[in-house]
């Protein structure tokens, strides 16, 4: 059920949960429906969906909870989830079948490796990206996703005038983000204001800003703009 990395750096370490028998029963009984598998086709989106609409993929989903609490409440909207961690996985497939959405599919593979080489170019209008791991330490900062690289991966699987939405509760990541994205040609942050607002507004709080906020950390939001 997916391939995690092919690269020799990696943005992320698998934890060692294990599947509860909730977990594992909604795996063997609804991946099928909800899960979509790389192949060696590039992934024609639509076609998984049941409905026209807008697509927004959320990297890194974790548990589910803010997919599924976005999904719940933006019926007209597609969620694609994408995490590498299957009790996460598990997870967001309890949510799923439990509040009967019918607007999220998920694929459990690397996001580097996914958008390099099996998504199709211009096929999502939104990417959010909450509460990635900072990589704290200076020698592992080649680990974060957001970088130069990842933009340009990005600027081509956007849609014109997309959206990518980041959130991070470590400002020395939010201050890189704003600078990689001020050196990039494709991308602007948009300022504070009516229209950051009414997209940040759209996040659930997740458990990683609830640990963040117990620690006295500030939450950064930024809404970046694809520019032509």
């Amino acid at each position: 059920m997916g391939q995690l990395s092919t690269r020799s750096i990696r943005t992320f370490v698998l934890r060692q949960g294990r599947l509860t028998e909730g977990q594992q029963r909604s795996l063997d009984e609804h991946w099928g429906t909800y899960g979509i598998e790389v192949a060696e086709d590039r992934i024609d989106l639509d076609q998984h969906f049941g409905q026209a609409g807008p697509i927004w993929m959320e990297i890194g989903f974790g548990n589910g909870a803010a997919l599924a609490h976005m999904a719940t409440h933006h019926p007209m909207v597609n969620f694609l989830g994408v995490e590498v961690h299957l009790p996460g996985v598990g997870h967001a497939l309890v949510e799923i079948t439990e509040g009967e959405l019918e607007n999220v599919r998920l694929i459990r593979y690397d996001v580097l490796d996914l958008i390099e080489h099996f998504m199709q170019p211009a096929s999502v209008d939104r990417v959010l990206i909450y509460f990635p791991d900072p990589w704290h330490k200076t020698r592992h900062h080649k680990r974060r996703l957001v970088n130069a690289g990842f933009l340009d991966q990005l600027s081509t699987l956007l849609r014109e005038g997309g959206l990518i939405h980041f959130a991070t509760d470590w400002v020395p990541y939010a201050q890189q983000v704003m600078s990689v994205v001020a050196s990039h040609p494709g991308f602007e942050c948009l300022p504070d204001g009516d229209e950051a607002l009414a997209i940040t507004s759209l996040r659930p709080e997740t458990r990683f800003e609830r640990r963040g906020t117990r620690l006295g950390h500030k939450v950064t939001d930024l809404v970046i703009r694809k520019i032509s």
